[in-house]
């Protein structure tokens, strides 16, 4: 028989845990709402109570030592809070800042991202967070939370542009010609900023956060070759933002359905046969054919497309050679073409190129077409699953608030992002960096191009708690 002591000890072993968490709750509850008066003291509580929640432990020498206390089994205003509390810790914001800096001040192109993904992994590393590298090349697929299912995506783009800076400021590209004139240092560092909250969290999660770091979203298909390389194992959705300088810094903005065009590009060579201009009979000549063809082309849209479907086709090049006596052997023009489904995003491609043969053939020449699909030139659509959309607009609207979520109207641009979305459901969503005081104004591909840094945290925020969220209300 058990003594009396015994029962008590059992009974206080039992219940001391639950009031302890609860009185963390309770703690935290009045840190959220009197300011940090009460942090050290919370924070000595917590790392004895908690300690696997620590960002501080082993090599992680760059986190918070704010820990979440509040289980989060059913998400509610205080689980955003705390989210958003983390990121926007004044030790977090200056850290996610200097990452940036370093990213921008460092640009490497397409499948040259050695540098920055070394950057990455180091950051990674310190997180102990696990991760596979490389992938496509520069690649690395991160992950935090469970290592079991459900497993849910968070990408950036890592590579910059072929410009030269032109912003004349502290942190200005140190590599003559190149320059993140897209935002994807920002990216980068939002998404690095995610995963250490997320790892701050992870004893919350209910599954696996999946953390990509993708090479060559500008040039050469860099996702298509991720998912190639098994970024999308087990994966079953994705989420990807970009910064936008159409929008107040802060603002996020999506829409279900088609966002962005597919994009594709063409070029066409005609073949004739050479003469003198003087003696046209003489020859086959190319230069009417292409000219035909650059009319016909314009037909596909006007006269074959849905006025209520967008589509584009442009021919921006004709070049026949510069000798004003004589009627070339071959002509060669090119292009761009858009849609917003893949259903017509193929057809002008099958149509483009019998425009041009057929056009040829009239004028009696012959023609050939390349689409550049070996140099991973065609980008899909990018589509939103309306399942994904409408939790990036909850997520966005309780972190935020209502009045910085905005349904925005789709673009003609592209992103390499619709290779995920063709596999798994997937939201893209835009965060503003418009800033007029700044002079954060300027569109991508600018030398002109700038962000509003106080975008860093709000961003990496949006990214946690869209994949928390999102396993939280899976289970």
């Amino acid at each position: 028989m058990y003594s009396l002591k015994s029962y008590v000890l059992v009974v206080s072993l039992i219940f001391i845990p639950f009031f302890a968490n609860n009185f963390l709750v309770f703690v935290n509850s009045i840190t959220s709402s009197s300011g940090n008066q009460y942090t050290t003291f919370f924070n000595a509580i917590s790392s004895s109570t908690n300690p696997k929640a620590s960002l501080n432990s082993g090599k992680n020498q760059t986190t918070s030592s704010l820990i979440s206390s509040s289980f989060c089994d059913v998400w509610d205003v205080t689980c955003s809070e705390e989210v958003l509390g983390l990121a926007q810790e004044p030790d977090n914001v200056e850290w996610i800042k200097g990452l940036r800096r370093k990213i921008h001040e460092n640009p490497e192109l397409a499948f040259e991202e050695y540098e920055t993904s070394k950057l990455v992994r180091s950051e990674l590393d310190r997180m102990d967070i696990e991760y596979r590298y490389p992938l496509a090349k520069t690649g690395i697929r991160a992950w935090v939370g469970t290592g079991g299912p459900p497993f849910v995506a968070i990408r950036a783009d890592m590579d910059a542009l072929p410009i030269q800076e032109a912003v004349e400021w502290e942190h200005k590209s140190k590599v003559a010609g190149k320059m993140h004139a897209c935002g994807h240092d920002a990216h980068v560092a939002m998404l690095v900023g995610a995963a250490k909250i997320l790892k701050n969290r992870e004893h919350l999660l209910k599954g696996t956060v999946i953390v990509i770091f993708q090479p060559a979203e500008e040039a050469g298909n860099g996702a298509k070759r991720m998912i190639g390389d098994g970024a999308l194992e087990n994966v079953e959705a994705i989420f990807a933002v970009h910064v936008s300088h159409e929008h107040p810094t802060g603002i996020i903005g999506s829409r279900p359905g088609p966002l962005l065009a597919g994009c594709g590009f063409f070029r066409a060579v005609f073949s004739g046969r050479k003469g003198l201009a003087g003696s046209p009979h003489h020859s086959v000549d190319p230069i009417l054919a292409a000219s035909a063809a650059v009319i016909s082309l314009q037909g596909i849209v006007s006269r074959e497309s849905n006025p209520l479907d967008s589509q584009v086709v442009s021919v921006t090049s004709f070049n026949g050679g510069n000798n004003l006596d004589m009627i070339p052997e071959t002509v060669v023009i090119g292009g761009t073409f858009r849609a917003f489904s893949n259903a017509s995003f193929y057809n002008l491609l099958q149509r483009i190129e019998e425009v041009i043969v057929e056009q040829a053939n009239v004028f009696r020449c012959w023609a050939t077409v390349d689409f550049f699909e070996k140099e991973s030139t065609i980008y899909p659509p990018t589509v939103n699953d309306n399942r994904m959309y409408e939790h990036v607009k909850k997520v966005a609207t309780d972190l935020l608030g209502p009045p910085n979520f905005r349904v925005v109207p789709p673009m003609m641009g592209a992103e390499d992002f619709s290779f995920y979305s063709q596999v798994v459901p997937a939201a893209f969503y835009y965060i503003g960096v418009r800033n007029e005081t700044l002079g954060s104004t300027h569109t991508g591909h600018s030398p002109y191009f700038m962000i509003d840094e106080d975008v860093l945290p709000i961003g990496a925020a949006v990214h946690a708690t869209i994949a928390e969220r999102y396993l939280n209300e899976q289970g």
